[in-house]
C-alpha cells in the first residue's frame, strides 16, 4: 500500500456528500425517510444560511482589504496622507478573526448534526419499514431431519466443555467459558475461516489492536451514533489523559481505518484484508433478547473481511464478498439462506446489505451469522480516505465489510446441526485437519475438569 497522508483534514467530516445535500436535499430527505429517519431539514437550512452569510461577509472584507491595500499604495506613491486608509485597514484582521471563529462554530454544529445521519440506501434495496420486509434471495442446503429430540447448543455443549456458569461467576451474563475440545473447536473454526479467506479468496491476514481511540471509532461510524453499545476504557492510567479509548466492537473498525487520512493510488486498489479478533459489545438495545447461550454475547470472536475499492467495482465486490462468507458455510455443510435487508433494517453506514442466516435446529429457524455491506464513500468521507484515479482525479474510495464468519454463532450451528443421539457431536470434515484428525467430540467422563 503506497498511499500517502492527505495534505489537509476536512473542515466538515460528514459521511454524506455535502454538495448533494445542498443541491438535492428533497431527494435526500425522501430516501432517508425509507429508513425511518427524519432528516433535520429546518436545522440544516438554518446552519447553511448562517454559513453563507458569514462566508459572504468574509469575502466582502477580504475584497475591501485588497482595495484598501491598493489605495494605500497609490497614496504613498503620490505622496498623499494614507493614515486614514491604514487605520481602516488595520481593523479588518480582527473582524476576519471574529468571522472565522463564527464560521468554525457553524461548521462544528453542522458536523455534529451530520454525523448522526445514516447512509442513503441504494436504489436496489427493497423498501420496507423493518426486518419483516427483508427479501430472501436464495437458500443453500437442506435442514437435517433428526430421529431424536433435538437439544440446543447449551445442553449439547455443557458435557463437552461449554460452561456458562463459570463465565457468569467471573463476568456476569452474556459470557462463555470453554474448556478442552470445545475450546479447540472454537479455535479451529477461526483458523479454518482465516485460511480459507487468505488461501482461496485473496485476503491479506492482519493482526490489529483491540483498543482504539474515539476518532478511530468515529471514522467508521460507531461514534457518536452507537456510543451506548461500546465498552469504554477508563481514561487516565496507561492511556494518560489522551482522548477516550474503546474496545473494538468489530475488526471492521481497525481494518478500515488503516487508510484513514491517506491518498492512495488507483494501483493500490482493491485492498482485501481479514482479521480474527474478539469483539466487545454492550448489547444495550438487546435487553431480554437471546439471554440463553452464545447467540448474543458481550464478548465474542469474529473473522472480519474488509474491502477498500474503486467506486465502479464496489457492488460487484459486495456480491463476491457475500459469496466468500457463503463458502465457509458450504464447506461446513451448514444450511443457510441469504437475505437482502430492507431500507428499514439496514445498518447505519450501509447502502446495501446481505445477511447470511444459518439454520439453528433447536429454534427451528434461520439466525444471522454474517452481514455483508457496501458503505460506498460513507466511511471514506469521514476518514478522509481518497485515491487518484487513472486520470489523476481525486475520488473517495468505497469501503465494504462482512463477517466471515461470527465464530461463536458458527460454533452454535455446528453443535446443533451435527449433534448425535448419544450426546456426541460429529466434527465437520473441513475442520478435522484443525482438530488433529478428531472426528467426534464426546461427553467428558468424570466431568469437565477431567483429562
Amino acid at each position: 500500500m503506497a498511499g500517502v497522508l492527505a495534505p489537509a483534514t476536512l473542515k466538515v467530516k460528514t459521511m454524506l456528500d455535502l454538495t448533494m445535500l445542498r443541491k438535492q436535499l428533497p431527494e435526500v430527505v425522501a430516501r432517508l425517510a425509507t429508513r425511518n429517519f427524519v432528516f433535520p431539514e429546518k436545522e440544516f437550512n438554518e446552519l447553511e444560511a448562517a454559513r453563507k452569510t458569514v462566508q459572504t461577509k468574509t469575502e466582502d472584507l477580504q475584497q475591501k482589504r485588497n482595495v484598501l491595500s491598493r489605495q494605500i499604495g497609490m497614496a504613498k506613491k503620490n505622496g498623499e496622507d494614507a493614515s486614514a486608509l491604514m487605520a481602516e485597514a488595520a481593523q479588518i484582521p480582527e473582524e476576519l478573526t471574529k468571522l472565522e471563529a463564527e464560521l468554525d462554530d457553524i461548521r462544528t454544529r453542522l458536523n455534529d448534526m451530520l454525523l448522526r445521519i445514516p447512509n442513503l440506501p441504494h436504489e436496489s434495496v427493497p423498501v420496507g419499514k423493518d426486518e419483516s420486509e427483508n427479501v430472501e434471495v436464495r437458500r443453500w442446503g437442506t435442514p437435517r431431519e433428526f430421529d431424536f429430540e433435538v437439544k440446543d447448543h447449551v445442553d449439547v455443549g455443557a458435557p463437552l466443555g461449554l460452561d456458562f456458569d463459570t463465565a457468569a461467576k467471573e463476568s456476569g451474563a452474556r459470557f462463555a467459558f470453554m474448556r478442552g475440545q470445545i475450546a479447540r473447536l472454537h479455535r479451529a473454526l477461526a483458523q479454518f475461516m482465516l485460511d480459507t479467506h487468505t488461501r482461496e479468496n485473496g485476503y491479506v491476514e492482519c493482526y490489529t489492536p483491540y483498543i482504539v481511540t474515539a476518532s478511530t471509532m468515529q471514522g467508521t461510524g460507531q461514534l457518536p451514533k452507537f456510543e451506548e453499545d461500546l465498552f469504554a476504557a477508563k481514561k487516565g492510567g496507561a492511556f494518560g489523559e489522551q482522548e477516550q479509548m474503546y474496545l473494538v466492537p468489530t475488526a471492521e473498525v481497525t481494518l478500515t481505518n488503516q487508510v484513514a487520512g491517506m491518498m492512495l493510488s488507483y494501483k493500490d486498489l482493491p485492498l482485501k484484508v481479514t482479521a480474527h479478533t474478539p469483539c466487545f459489545r454492550s448489547e444495550a438495545g438487546a435487553y431480554g433478547r437471546d439471554t440463553r447461550g452464545m447467540i448474543r454475547q458481550h464478548q465474542f470472536d469474529k473473522v472480519e473481511m474488509v474491502r477498500i475499492v474503486r467506486p465502479e467495482t464496489s457492488y460487484d465486490d459486495l456480491e463476491e464478498m457475500t459469496h466468500n462468507a457463503e463458502g465457509i458455510l458450504q464447506k461446513l455443510g451448514l444450511p443457510y439462506r441469504v437475505v437482502a435487508l430492507s431500507t428499514g433494517d439496514m445498518g447505519f453506514g450501509a447502502t446495501k446489505t446481505y445477511d447470511l442466516e444459518v439454520w439453528i435446529p433447536a429454534q427451528n429457524t434461520y439466525r444471522e451469522i454474517s452481514s455483508c455491506s457496501n458503505c460506498e464513500a460513507f466511511q471514506a468521507r469521514r476518514m478522509g480516505a481518497r485515491f487518484k484515479d487513472e486520470n489523476g482525479k481525486t475520488q473517495y474510495v468505497h469501503t465494504l465489510n462482512g463477517s466471515g464468519l461470527a465464530v461463536g454463532r458458527t460454533l452454535v450451528a455446528v453443535l446443533e446441526n451435527y449433534q448425535n443421539a448419544d450426546g456426541s457431536v460429529t466434527v465437520p470434515e473441513a475442520l478435522r485437519p484443525y482438530m488433529g484428525g478428531v472426528e467426534v467430540l464426546r461427553p467428558i467422563e468424570g466431568g469437565v475438569f477431567a483429562h
